[in-house]
């Protein structure tokens, strides 16, 4: 085969993937949000109450230390799970336990939702436990909220703002 049909080949080949990523950019139309239903999105990732309270150590225990590992508390690193209700009208919607990330299941535990829902008025209520009680909810939030259709609300958690925030 000479060089000119080799390149007319490639030429053929190349077009052809052209074409294939070009039709593949725009089809099938990817639909971000149902138009006929309003979205609600819950997100968070929160840090829950440690399994074993942080003991306060003695002045004495505090210089039994190395000196670059000194610290007033000690700690042990597992966390407990995360517990959440999410209610629309009265009605139990999502329920979770969540647990710790981590290898040590230390770190925080994350949330990611979606809800679709039928646009107009609705009270959506969210409680999350985060200690070890065993009945009741830490933080709690209730909310009457108006959904638009194509629309969405989102749901998110930070403790150190209070709470839940509706968005």
């Amino acid at each position: 085969m000479n060089n000119a049909m080799r390149y007319l080949l490639q030429v053929i080949a190349y077009a052809a993937f052209a074409i294939a990523v070009g039709y593949l950019s725009f089809w099938p139309r990817y639909q971000y949000a149902s138009p006929e239903l309003a979205n609600v999105k819950l997100s968070l990732s929160h840090a829950t109450e440690r399994v074993v309270p942080c003991v306060k150590l003695t002045p004495q225990q505090v210089a039994e230390l190395a000196p670059n590992m000194r610290r007033t508390h000690s700690c042990e690193r597992q966390r407990l799970p995360l517990i959440l209700q999410l209610s629309v009208d009265g009605e139990i919607t999502f329920e979770q336990e969540a647990l710790p990330s981590g290898l040590w299941e230390d770190g925080p535990a994350s949330i990611y939702e979606r809800f679709d829902l039928a646009p107009g008025m609705h009270t959506i209520a969210v409680q999350l436990r985060d200690t070890a009680r065993e009945d009741g909810w830490d933080y709690t939030h209730s909310e009457d909220v108006t959904l638009v259709a194509g629309r969405y609300m989102t749901i998110t958690f930070k403790a150190e703002n209070g709470g839940f925030a509706f968005r």
